[in-house]
């Protein structure tokens, strides 16, 4: 096996930015099944959204779960609408929650709002008008 570098990570994501997906999914492969979580968050975009591949639940979900256990943010956020929406998982409040949270806690706006509005709507849990305004004090409005 070659040794992933720079150089290739670069072309991958250069691939998917261009909307390139089938080669941006052959670049990053190699590196998500290494750890990486850029490229786990991307391919879970691509399986979930059939882009360059077929709509893959089981993979979006897996790839979106490793990144987001590696924090990173963006993934955290996916996986917490995963959770509320039900897409490629059961809809579980609870855990949606927990995902947005962390997410949160590393700045994500649109996580922080999210919270604010399912306290603020009752949306998986208890009403709670004083975390909504918490959570959206903290979103900037």
């Amino acid at each position: 096996m070659t040794e992933l570098n720079d150089v290739d990570f670069n072309s991958a994501m250069s691939a998917f930015e261009a909307k390139h997906f089938g080669r941006a999914c052959q670049l990053l492969g190699p590196f998500a099944e290494q750890g990486n979580a850029d490229a786990q968050h991307r391919l879970a975009i691509m399986y979930q959204n059939g882009l360059g591949l077929a709509v893959n639940p089981v993979q979006a979900l897996k790839w979106m779960k490793a990144a987001a256990d590696q924090g990173h943010a963006l993934a955290q956020h996916g996986l917490g609408f995963m959770y509320m929406e039900g897409e490629c998982v059961d809809k579980d409040p609870v855990e949606a929650i927990k995902w947005f949270k962390l997410a949160a806690a590393q700045g994500m706006v649109g996580s922080q709002t999210t919270l604010a509005m399912m306290y603020e709507e009752g949306r998986g849990v208890e009403k709670d008008p004083e975390e909504a305004k918490k959570w959206y004090a903290l979103a900037g409005f």
